[in-house]
């Protein structure tokens, strides 16, 4: 840098500047930039005994900071000196990726604004930042994420008790998060909310322990843990929108109407058809989505071997089907169904809504159910032999099979004497009709069948969320125990889940995913446990 001294010819005075000279390799020729215009000379004169040697000064104290600035280091590392024992100098780099999601996602800004006019001690954002990248990089319990809190480059300086103490601020904050994120992704990529899809699972804890938040009820995986309930709604991008926690207990058809209207309360999404299971597949949350300001529409699947007899009629009726290959036929109808709504005071109303019914069969899913059946038939064959060596909860399944069985209500053992026992024939015909075929029911019947059908199949995004945050996340069993924490550890796993999901994703990522076409979710998030990227700091 240098002090330039630019003389007007007309007005004879001279401008001075500090400007930086520089190769410009694209023009092949120098150049300069100004770095700082200070004034003309006659009025400089007024406030420096001698301004040009004052600011050549100053030129020359800006070149040498910025020679030091782009100065290398260089270290010398005695060959004869041991690291001790406990020292751990490895950092891991590779979640500069997750960082800069991070930030483009704005998470950052979020929790500096919400604590920004607060007296809590604790730094929400670093915190925050730490649980997200050890989440996703080495999933544990808090306190283990915790206690390994220096293999990133973020600060430190915060205790344990702090990280539950933020656990409660993000709790205080959680829905306002999910608001910030979706408009976020709504800015940096857009949100296709044409379709949204709805599911719920549950998470265990590693206790005993029941209260009204934790309690015992139909495990996804059969465990005898108390769960909560989460109800999910995903759009069409298979990016998560906004997320609910309910009671363990909870029947899964009873989540959707509250989540639901939260979601169409707070996300101004328009319009929207929900596509679910047949676990949404109940009067109340048809009537109830159906019946929005916006007229909401939906795609459920429903229960065959659970439907009416006119029903089974209508699916087992080969009129009407449509071969497409081999393996696969459709045929729909248009049905104007009967379906019970609860009023106010609790009464069944009987409502008639317009559908359309689209069945299909597939005769992959008939040799699946037959080969399931095998093994319960099998298992049902074994209790008939020797009854007492089952109970009421080991034997689930296999009972259904057979006839005549009956259970202590205490003890859960069989009390039917094996040679009254037998296999239930009869139930195992009428359900072996019925293999391989599946009914939509939809409020969109202006819809062809394979549209309603294309629809119904992109539900496998939001079960695959399900199965990341589970095992690639380990986000089960929770073992955070207050109510506060139990919402907020969902917190930082919903931030995960965005970013597993989010768009460009695999363009930013050093490793492979995984190679199923159309998956949000990497398998394994960058850098993978197993390689981690490291910087070994002496």
């Amino acid at each position: 840098m240098f002090l330039r001294k630019a003389t007007n010819k007309k007005t004879g005075r001279t401008y001075l500047s500090i400007v930086h000279g520089y190769y410009d390799p694209s023009t092949r020729s120098s150049r300069t930039k100004t770095i700082q215009s200070i004034g003309y000379l006659d009025e400089l004169e007024k406030q420096y005994n001698d301004p040009i040697a004052h600011f050549t000064a100053v030129a020359n104290e800006l070149d040498a900071q910025r020679l030091d600035a782009n100065a290398s280091y260089s270290f010398s590392i005695n060959k004869q000196e041991l690291l001790s024992i406990d020292t751990d100098n490895s950092k891991n780099f590779g979640y500069v990726a997750a960082s800069s999601i991070y930030h483009e996602l704005g998470v950052h800004s979020f929790l500096k604004n919400r604590q920004r006019h607060t007296n809590d001690a604790f730094d929400a954002n670093v915190i925050m930042q730490m649980l997200v990248y050890s989440r996703l990089l080495f999933p544990a319990s808090k306190k283990n994420s915790f206690d390994h809190r220096h293999r990133f480059f973020e600060k430190t300086d915060y205790s344990l008790d702090d990280v539950y103490r933020s656990l409660t601020f993000l709790c205080k904050h959680k829905d306002a998060l999910q608001l910030w994120l979706n408009d976020k992704v709504k800015e940096h990529y857009g949100r296709d909310t044409s379709l949204i899809y709805y599911d719920v699972t549950n998470y265990y804890f590693e206790t005993d322990k029941v209260t009204d938040f934790k309690r015992k009820g139909v495990s996804k995986e059969h465990r005898p843990n108390p769960i909560v309930q989460m109800g999910l709604f995903m759009d069409n991008n298979g990016i998560p929108i906004t997320y609910e926690l309910f009671p363990g207990n909870t029947n899964d058809c009873l989540t959707y109407r509250p989540n639901f209207g939260r979601l169409k309360k707070d996300y101004n999404l328009g319009r929207v058809i929900t596509v679910a299971d047949k676990g949404m597949t109940t009067g109340d949350n048809i009537w109830y989505t159906i019946n929005t300001p916006t007229k909401d529409g939906y795609v459920f699947s429903m229960s065959v071997r659970g439907a009416e007899q006119e029903v089974k009629d209508y699916v087992l009726d080969q009129n009407g089907y449509e071969w497409l290959g081999k393996e696969y036929k459709r045929k729909s109808r248009l049905y104007p169904r009967t379906i019970l709504v609860s009023s106010r005071n609790g009464r069944k109303m009987k409502k008639t809504v317009d559908e359309k019914q689209v069945v299909f069969y597939s005769e992959k899913y008939d040799k699946r159910a037959k080969a399931e059946r095998a093994a319960v038939l099998a298992k049902a064959q074994a209790l008939i032999r020797n009854p007492g060596n089952y109970t009421r909860a080991t034997s689930y399944g296999a009972a259904a099979y057979v006839k005549n069985i009956a259970f202590d209500k205490e003890t859960g053992e069989v009390l039917s004497p094996a040679k009254g026992l037998q296999i239930d024939e009869e139930k195992i015909k009428a359900e072996e009709a019925l293999d391989g075929y599946y009914i939509l029911i939809t409020s969109e019947y202006q819809e062809c069948d394979d549209r309603i059908i294309d629809m119904y199949r992109g539900l496998w995004r939001i079960e695959e969320s399900f199965r990341v945050t589970k095992s690639d996340l380990e986000a089960r069993p929770v073992y955070v125990s207050r109510k506060d924490h139990i919402q907020a550890h969902f917190s930082d796993l919903f931030c995960c889940s965005c970013y597993c999901a989010y768009p460009g994703i695999k363009d930013r990522a050093p490793l492979q995913h995984r190679k199923t076409p159309g998956i949000s979710f990497p398998s394994k998030l960058y850098p993978c446990k197993r390689e981690p990227i490291l910087v070994q700091l002496l």
